[in-house]
């Protein structure tokens, strides 16, 4: 049984910058995370992608939801109709999850695996992917078979780990070597970012920019997992992602938001 410390979370979480993420219980949060704090992400993400404008009831699609605490800040904070989409999370999983939040009317978890959606054209209103799209949108076809999901002038948003900038050649910054994974070489730059959705020629680009600071943010929400998150895999991969993030101080890691219109 973990016995890690948790006292004190909710004012160890609460961030200025977060205000609606601080009014969801900390240890929830934690127990629920699969990587970077997702309520903060998609926080950040929200005034661009202008989730305030859209109508009560408006259908979201939460792409890569994990177990759907960003379908259910979705419901919450703009009264969408969400589909909570995940390939590894069991829906019956997160039906209990959403349940258990009060909002088993307006999120609907699904199996859904990103090259095969099961939605038909012109579904959504906005799509919203926190922390998972670097995973399966670089691929240069991907985001015009995506966005056709979208009704005409509907926006998708996301929210990536990245880089500051490019690296060159093929080794990664020297100063990450210990640590990087061959997964991260899906992290990329602001402006590499806006050329591939640029160049698709399915949305026009209406942000792709770096979130200040946010490292910091990502070294906190390390810290505390690493000390209070009830399953071992997560302080574990939290301790070595921190060492990371704590050696880089900024210089190459991040995080990039993207918003692009559907034309």
């Amino acid at each position: 049984m973990d016995t890690t410390p948790r006292e004190g979370l909710d004012e160890r979480l609460a961030h200025p910058r977060y205000p609606r993420s601080n009014g969801y219980d900390a240890h929830w949060v934690v127990e629920n995370q699969m990587g970077p704090n997702a309520l903060w992400l998609l926080e950040w993400l929200a005034p661009a992608l202008g989730l305030e404008e859209l109508r009560p009831g408006a259908r979201v699609l939460d792409l890569g939801c994990g177990r759907a605490m960003t379908s259910v800040f979705l419901a919450r904070e703009y009264d969408a109709q969400v589909t909570a989409a995940d390939l590894w999370i069991a829906p019956d999983d997160n039906a209990r999850r959403i349940a258990e939040a009060g909002f088993a009317d307006q999120v609907l978890p699904v199996h859904a695996e990103a090259h095969d959606l099961p939605f038909a054209e012109a579904s959504f209103d906005a799509i919203v992917s926190i922390d998972a799209y670097q995973y399966f949108g670089t691929n240069d076809l991907y985001l015009p078979t995506l966005t056709r999901l979208l009704k005409p002038g509907g926006r998708i948003g996301v929210v990536v780990p990245a880089l500051r900038e490019e690296p060159v050649g093929t080794e990664p910054p020297e100063h990450l070597a210990p640590w990087w994974e061959p997964d991260w070489w899906c992290f990329h730059s602001p402006d590499w970012w806006r050329r591939q959705w640029t160049r698709s020629g399915a949305v026009e680009v209406e942000a792709a920019d770096w979130l200040q600071d946010g490292w910091r943010d990502w070294l906190l929400w390390c810290e505390i997992v690493a000390e209070a998150s009830p399953e071992e895999f997560h302080r574990t991969m939290a301790r070595r992602v921190a060492e990371a993030v704590r050696a880089d101080e900024g210089r190459a890691l991040g995080f990039v938001r993207l918003v692009g219109r559907r034309r």
